[in-house]
């Protein structure tokens, strides 16, 4: 698999991990929020440092990052 496509991949298990962390302390509100999230990146950066160690592979690598953001590219466009 690609390194692209495994981050796409840790990404959404961020992602699902910040809701179900959220959902099951009943956060509310900004704080409780931020802290869910925060615990969130805990949890997808644990399982990309395993697979990382494991695979001998960086999954997030300067190579594999966009050179201009998406939402420049849009803006560029909108101009012309």
């Amino acid at each position: 698999m690609l390194p692209e496509s495994l981050e796409i991949i840790f990404n959404m298990l961020g992602e699902a991990s910040t809701t179900m962390i959220a959902r099951s302390k009943n956060a509310q509100g900004l704080h409780e929020n931020k802290v869910a999230a925060h615990e969130e990146g805990a949890v997808a950066g644990v399982a990309r440092k395993e697979l990382e160690l494991r695979s001998g592979e960086k999954i997030s690598t300067p190579d594999n990052h966009l050179k201009r953001p998406e939402r420049q590219k849009r803006l560029e466009r909108k101009k012309n």
